[in-house]
């Protein structure tokens, strides 16, 4: 069954949290992963690996570059569960 967004922010901000110490709170939809939140790339990957399994998703390597904020991963992540 599809998560709704709110459930996606929420498990996405617990996977950051447990990969950089940010607290969940911070993980907003409309923050950077880069700029704002200060995640570097291999950071992200194990983000997007932690995600993959938490949600039962494929993120393939190509899309990992187009997600740059927090939005754009719960949407990617959203339509990959629809």
């Amino acid at each position: 069954m599809a998560q709704s967004e709110q459930e996606i922010l929420d498990g996405l901000a617990e996977i950051v949290n447990e990969e950089t110490g940010l607290p969940t709170e911070s993980v907003e939809l409309d923050k950077s992963f880069t700029d704002d939140l200060d995640i570097d790339s291999l950071s992200m990957m194990t983000i997007v690996v932690n995600a993959e399994e938490k949600f039962g998703v494929r993120i393939p390597d190509d899309e990992v570059k187009n997600l740059k904020t927090v939005k754009d991963a719960v949407s990617f992540i959203a339509s990959a569960q629809g």
